[in-house]
């Protein structure tokens, strides 16, 4: 009977330190794909000042309304504000400035163009209704432009750590669990 109990004992605590051990590679190998892919986004950020942004004016571009240059198949949302005393345009998010220079706010469904339409002028809407709201803009220098939402601010960093955190952790705890067990059981073996 003592056998059959020390062998269970055993088997439970092989598999805590195996899920304990995965639970630490997989954190590792999280931590890993962030500092290669998420950590080289948010140093790259300059969009660091948080300002007041008091609204100019809005517009709405179709395609008609802009011949002559390189426009997608897509309304086109051009807002322009005041932010810290200068004049500037609006970007979204910081890939919205990367994907096209000349809109604001770029549709999420581009595959039927009265829906992104609808979502353009829901957009607009929200900004005219609330005039003055805070962005992002660059350090003096590059005031021309200013972002609405940071992709990569703090707060998406600080998310994207916790759960590997987590991980790491309760991994740690596991395993630190099976080893105190193993040596309180040696201890009590011996005597």
């Amino acid at each position: 009977m003592v056998k059959k109990l020390v062998m269970a004992q055993k088997r439970g605590e092989t598999r805590a330190l195996c899920l304990g051990v995965a639970m630490v590679v997989c954190a590792v190998i999280t931590y890993y794909v962030l500092v290669t892919t998420l950590l080289p986004l948010y140093q790259k950020s300059v969009w660091t000042q948080e300002s007041k942004c008091h609204l100019i004016e809005t517009n709405i571009r179709d395609q008609e309304e802009l011949k002559g240059k390189k426009v997608p198949q897509y309304p086109c949302l051009w807002v322009n504000v005041s932010a810290a005393g200068s004049w500037a345009v609006l970007y979204h998010t910081e890939d919205t400035r990367d994907q096209n220079q000349q809109c604001s706010y770029i549709p999420g469904s581009l595959d039927n163009y009265q829906t992104a339409r609808a979502d353009v002028e829901k957009v607009r809407a929200n900004f005219q209704e609330q005039q003055v709201f805070y962005c992002f803009s660059a350090p003096p220098g590059n005031e021309t432009s200013v972002l609405f939402r940071r992709l990569y601010g703090p707060q998406t960093l600080l998310f994207s750590l916790f759960w590997p955190t987590f991980l790491l952790t309760g991994g740690l705890l596991i395993i630190a669990m099976v080893k105190s067990n193993q040596y309180l059981s040696i201890l009590a073996a011996q005597k």
